[in-house]
């Protein structure tokens, strides 16, 4: 295992967590700006936004 791969994996839970706060700080927003929101669908529209954002860093840094 080379020094990147170590350190990514020794990481991951912490990548993977702040990734999930991200997307739960982002749901708690919409439920503060938006009456009575459709979570469901806040939920789908912000895990697009997210996936989206992920596929153009995925197309920029891995070719």
């Amino acid at each position: 295992m080379d020094a990147v791969q170590k350190d990514l994996t020794n990481r991951k839970t912490e990548i993977e967590k702040e990734l999930e706060l991200l997307f739960n700080t982002n749901l708690k927003i919409v439920d503060w700006d938006v009456p009575e929101p459709d979570d469901k669908e806040a939920a789908l529209i912000l895990w697009n936004i997210l996936n989206d954002k992920l596929k153009e860093i995925k197309q920029n840094f891995i070719k």
